[in-house]
């Protein structure tokens, strides 16, 4: 996709660090060939030759990333939110998920997310499809045109699922191989990731075997990790050897030690699986709206935040039944108050600027210099449009922004940018 080098105007606000913000009122923001080439007050003269697109009055924020979602989940976003995790995967997930052996149907049902997510505030996104190779590369296809940046995983599962979804080991590493092969490289923004759903549905050689391919491909790692006290207590089950619940996949290569890697949820981990995260640079992708949908708990996302772990937001689809990662800020400062009124006194509640770099630098830094205004990051950039939230006094661009969190929709994104693309 052609980049373009261009001049936004209008009110800049991007994050110092995870507890500041920094506001430009009538600030000027350059893109150069896809890259930012800084924030300002007063355009330099080195610009002024650029274009420039006016969005006077408009609240310009950096795209948002969202660290963890299922695409295939999309479609029935809303349903079963009484079910607990692994109940609701049997009743739910693992049903829905049997149909992208269809390609026709893949095609349709991701059709629909890809459209969702492109006119949302999201700009990057690192995604479950299902163990179906040929309608996950569909999903690529779709995201790569959209022009969003995405990792995007191939589903691998050999035990405790349906049999419309479970894999042998071996035709599970075939189908990964041939995939990684047919798209490593394909596509300038939509990536490979390989993604063991979790230990529950993985056998230890199936494990090793993907360990293997990190080590030798490069390629990143998601999975999920200590979501749910039923899960974990099944893990130990399944794992007595292991020390902790990401001891499991560390065993195997598959916790950050031969590349990156995001562990969705983390909501019960140990302060020895959090040493082993820091270690070895393992993200964190907070998922708070699902956490409380399926009744996994308030992760201490305060703890995580102030250790300095990388953290990013996810909203889990469909565990969590909206797609915006601005909802996800809420979410994150609502569940961390609940936390700390009921659980942990001595964790403070999150606040909105800390909410807002999770969904900005915080997720974007898996991905690169991503989700900042500083020179040299990628040049993801949202435009909203705050005058439907209009009151009968002005407020700060930092209270703009903070309203915006909790009351815009996608209604009132106006423009968006992918390394300088404009998406529309």
């Amino acid at each position: 996709m052609k980049t373009m080098s261009f001049v936004l105007h209008g009110d800049l606000c991007d994050s110092r660090d995870p507890q500041h913000l920094r506001t430009i009122r009538d600030g000027f923001l350059v893109c150069e060939e896809g890259v930012c080439a800084g924030a300002f007050p007063v355009l330099p003269e080195q610009y002024a030759h650029l274009p420039l697109l006016n969005c006077a009055g408009r609240l310009i924020i950096p795209g948002l990333t969202d660290l963890h979602v299922h695409a295939p989940q999309y479609t029935y976003r809303a349903l079963g939110m009484d079910l607990e995790l692994l109940e609701w995967l049997k009743v739910n997930t693992f049903p829905e998920e049997a149909r992208y052996a269809d390609p026709d149907y893949a095609r349709r049902a991701y059709g629909l997310f890809v459209e969702d997510l492109k006119r949302s505030a999201t700009t990057r996104a690192v995604i479950f499809a299902t163990v179906h190779r040929e309608s996950t590369e569909l999903l690529m296809d779709l995201l790569d045109r959209s022009g969003l940046a995405a990792f995007v995983g191939k589903v691998n599962m050999d035990r405790d699922c349906p049999d419309g979804l479970r894999e042998d080991t071996a035709s599970s590493i075939a189908e990964t191989k041939w995939w990684l092969a047919e798209t490593v490289g394909k596509y300038d923004r939509v990536f490979p990731i390989l993604t063991p759903r979790f230990i529950p549905t993985c056998t230890d050689g199936l494990l090793a075997a993907l360990g293997e391919l990190a080590a030798e491909t490069g390629v990143p790692v998601q999975s999920h990790l200590s979501e749910n006290q039923g899960e974990v207590e099944l893990v130990r089950s399944l794992c007595p050897d292991a020390a902790f619940y990401g001891d499991a996949y560390d065993r195997f290569g598959l916790f950050g030690s031969h590349g990156s890697c995001v562990m969705a949820h983390c909501v019960h981990s140990t302060q020895a699986e959090l040493e082993r995260m820091k270690e070895r640079g393992v993200f964190v992708a907070h998922c708070p709206q699902s956490n409380v949908n399926i009744a996994s708990g308030a992760a201490p996302a305060r703890r995580y935040l102030d250790e300095g772990l990388n953290m990013g937001l996810g909203t889990d689809v469909a565990g969590g039944f909206s797609l915006s990662i601005l909802r996800a800020m809420a979410d994150a400062v609502q569940c961390s108050k609940l936390r700390w009124r009921l659980q942990d006194q001595a964790l403070k509640p999150l606040t909105a600027a800390e909410a807002f770099w999770l969904g900005t630098a915080g997720g974007g830094a898996f991905f690169g210099k991503v989700g900042r205004f500083l020179p040299g990051y990628d040049f993801d950039a949202v435009v909203l449009d705050d005058r439907r939230l209009a009151a009968a006094r002005p407020f700060t661009l930092e209270e703009r922004l903070e309203r915006a969190i909790y009351l815009s929709d996608e209604r009132d994104i106006e423009k968006k940018f992918v390394m300088g693309t404009e998406l529309f």
